[in-house]
């Protein structure tokens, strides 16, 4: 019987099933992925609400030169994906036409007779084609002779047919053909060694090579692609002075090392920038040049230092040299202020680890920091009229807006007069600007937040002295105008920078002891001059029928729910302990020093039946923390995995396309302090839930905090809510039965207790006794 052995199949026949396989795992992801898509509906809104101010024309086309190999890039791809589809059918089709080499052995078939027949009809057909194809004859096949003779002994003989039936040939195991998966030069002798020298070209030599590239690059920056030698000297600077001024962030900024030749291979130094540079210096008078703390007075710093300013002012540069470093420092700033932000919360963290107050960097840094993302976004001073951010607004126009008949400082002040007296304050406009501003106006956001504060994980929801507060805030963001008709705009509105002022005015009165009620504000404030001229107008209206009001621009109530549910489980508890001292009142008759015995017992014997009902609210207590665990964990992967994507930002100066960002955090005003890390949050669409914690208080007493959203991209569309915490103090830990010291460990010790009298330690009873004896 012959052995098993392998053959491989030289024709490499196996290989076009493997290409076939790798080819549709490519083309089918990359056609869902890559196949440009129809403009959807919104982007079709968006572009019917493009503003065709000059600044937004100029981006769009700086934009559009830039990214013009973009629509090239789309018709490359479908060309690729299609010939990557024509390439699929052709192997497929190849595939299909592929024709395996094996033929079953059957000897009947060779000796010419049926599978029925008997050894006699064998014989006699065995006899007639061993004479017909028989070497010696003319008529002779050698190939064929053997073959019938090997089909007359696979019918004949006992173990050439147990052969045949159970290996499919007479003379056993045979030879074994495998497919290999890959071409058949690759396996071919001759081009051994060509194919080994390609191997170690990639896998020892280029792959190797781009690892170390991407390597030595990738440790120069954190992970937000920053420069960690920038990320130093924030740290150096806001560890420096806690406490640093808007004037003094931008001089930061401006000296960060991405800016610097030495740092960063893409900045260009021009010889026209040692005239340019100073002719732009001298148009700006907070540039602080004179500064000689290093690395502020570096070329590098103050030449960025300058860029921005003159971007605050809007001022025009050289469009050939200045005006192109200018673009590249705009579009780093982004990233820039996000890190400093970062190394902020981090000072706070470590502060606050440390307990070192006076480390502490203020909430004024911080709320500086990320005005200055807002001041670049929309090329503004930080004390311009958030007006100027709408197009065809200019400065000189300002002084139509606040005058004795009306008080416009705000966008949403413009939006909310009527059609006709809006038409009138803008007549200076022609009716495409003015359709302009309104398309701005339309497109800008409206977030309604919904504040609530809890303490999760715990079985007390409580706030209590050093607990983790939880606060889930519900954010709902929609347009401006949506839904509403700007002719019914005329209602009242309240002013949110007079409520921050009226707030501020109670948190000063407030007693610095802690453990006190915050007062309310007193009835014997005097209301500002300009408080008063409304209040008159208020109380004038209210003679006859009360203005409805279309639609309602004042930041939403704080819906604390958390506040609530901690009232209601105090009531439930106050009622739990009267129901308890009833029931000890009524108790039944017996001494006072029997009643101790009894509770003593009850407490150390539980009842049976109390243990299972206790066991069952542990089981039930660990399910939902687990079913809260998995929830939060959800929301956290959804978050981190969700495309960065919101809203267009009208921002005709700024030179890229720019996404709505929000930051999120809590703060204590009063105090000026930064009590959670800022979320950044980039997805803002419709909706989002975010949660921010921290620790509550050490001491007992209400504080008073507040949920800042502050923009990242426009004025005057921040918002804080004040929430109160009314934190108490922890409960003691209460003994668990199971904790508890059987009878019989009670008596041993109690023995030994008895036994040893000489103990070092003694009890105040023992003290006690002791002195009643020296007075006998």
């Amino acid at each position: 019987m012959a052995g098993m052995e392998f053959e491989y199949d030289e024709e490499g026949s196996t290989f076009y099933y493997f290409l076939l396989s790798f080819w549709a795992l490519l083309i089918i992801p990359a056609t869902y992925y890559l196949w440009p898509r129809a403009e959807s509906e919104d982007e079709k809104e968006r572009n019917r609400r493009l503003c065709h101010c000059p600044p937004c024309e100029t981006k769009r086309q700086t934009v559009k030169v830039k990214t013009s190999w973009i629509k090239t890039r789309r018709k490359a791809i479908q060309v690729a994906l299609i010939i990557g589809w024509v390439i699929f059918f052709l192997l497929a089709y190849k595939v299909s036409t592929i024709q395996m080499e094996y033929t079953e052995y059957d000897p009947f078939q060779i000796l010419q007779i049926d599978r029925g027949a008997s050894q006699r009809e064998i014989k006699k057909a065995y006899r007639k084609l061993s004479l017909e194809y028989h070497p010696d004859k003319a008529t002779g096949d050698s190939k064929m002779f053997m073959k019938v003779a090997k089909a007359y002994a696979a019918l004949t003989d006992e173990e050439s047919r147990k052969n045949w039936e159970e290996y499919g040939n007479p003379d056993g195991p045979g030879v074994t053909t495998f497919g290999i998966a890959l071409p058949k030069w690759i396996v071919d002798d001759k081009n051994s060694i060509w194919v080994l020298m390609v191997y170690i070209g990639i896998f020892m030599v280029i792959m190797p090579a781009c690892v170390g590239v991407w390597w030595y690059r990738s440790i120069k920056f954190s992970k937000d692609q920053v420069l960690l030698n920038t990320t130093r000297l924030y740290l150096y600077f806001f560890s420096k002075n806690p406490h640093m001024i808007l004037k003094k962030v931008i001089m930061v900024l401006g000296a960060s090392f991405e800016f610097d030749r030495n740092n960063n291979s893409e900045i260009v130094e021009r010889p026209s920038d040692n005239e340019e540079v100073p002719m732009l210096m001298k148009q700006l008078p907070n540039l602080d040049e004179k500064n000689k703390e290093r690395p502020l007075c570096f070329g590098y710093s103050v030449k960025a230092r300058a860029l921005l300013h003159a971007h605050f002012a809007r001022y025009e540069v050289p469009p050939q040299s200045l005006k192109i470093d200018q673009m590249y420092v705009l579009k780093k700033c982004p990233a820039l202020v996000n890190e400093m932000i970062n190394i902020l919360s981090q000072l706070v963290a470590s502060a606050m680890a440390r307990q070192r107050p006076n480390e502490l960097p203020r909430l004024d840094t911080v709320e500086n920091c990320m005005k200055v993302s807002q001041m670049i976004t929309q090329a503004l001073e930080s004390k311009a009229s958030p007006l100027q951010q709408l197009p065809h607004i200019r400065p000189d126009m300002m002084r139509h807006f606040v005058t004795k008949r009306r008080n416009v400082q705000r966008i949403r002040d413009l939006v909310a007069m009527d059609e006709e007296e809006r038409r009138a304050l803008l007549r200076n406009l022609n009716d495409a600007e003015y359709q302009d501003v309104m398309n701005v106006c339309a497109t800008m956001p409206n977030v309604e937040m919904i504040v609530q504060s809890e303490v999760k994980d715990d079985e007390d929801k409580s706030i209590t002295a050093g607990s983790i507060v939880t606060v889930t805030v519900s954010l709902k963001r929609r347009n401006m105008m949506d839904g509403f008709d700007i002719e019914k705009l005329t209602g009242e509105m309240e002013d949110t920078n007079m409520r921050d002022e009226e707030q501020e005015a109670v948190e000063e009165k407030e007693p610095d002891e802690e453990g006190k009620p915050v007062d309310e504000a007193s009835p014997e404030q005097k209301p500002k001059t300009w408080q008063k001229h409304q209040h008159g107008k208020g109380k004038k209206k209210a003679k006859g029928k009360k203005p409805k009001q279309a639609y309602q621009w004042k930041q939403q109530p704080v819906q604390n729910v958390g506040a609530k549910s901690e009232h209601e489980g105090a009531e439930k508890q106050a009622e739990h302990e009267e129901g308890d001292e009833e029931e000890d009142g009524e108790g039944g008759s017996g001494t006072e020093s029997e009643q101790e015995e009894a509770a003593a017992a009850s407490k150390k014997q539980p009842t049976k039946s109390a243990a299972p009902k206790r066991a069952r609210k542990d089981t039930e207590h660990e399910e939902d923390d687990w079913e809260k665990f998995q929830e939060e964990a959800k929301k956290e992967n959804t978050l981190e995995t969700k495309k960065k994507e919101s809203h267009p930002v009208h921002c005709p100066y700024f030179p890229d396309e720019k996404q709505e960002g929000w930051w999120l955090y809590v703060a204590d005003r009063k105090n000026h302090m930064l009590v959670s890390a800022p979320v950044q949050i980039l997805t803002l669409k419709k909706e989002e839930e975010m949660t921010l914690k921290f620790s509550a208080p050490p001491k007992v007493g209400i504080y008073t905090y507040s949920v800042v959203l502050r923009s990242d991209s426009y004025f005057d569309f921040d918002q804080h809510h004040n929430f109160k915490l009314d934190v108490k103090e922890a409960k003691k830990v209460e003994d668990h039965p199971q904790w508890d010291i059987s009878d019989t460990e009670d008596e041993a010790e109690a023995e030994k207790g008895n036994a040893s009298n000489d103990s070092d330690y003694s009890t105040d009873n023992d003290d006690d006794d002791e002195e009643e004896e020296y007075d006998d």
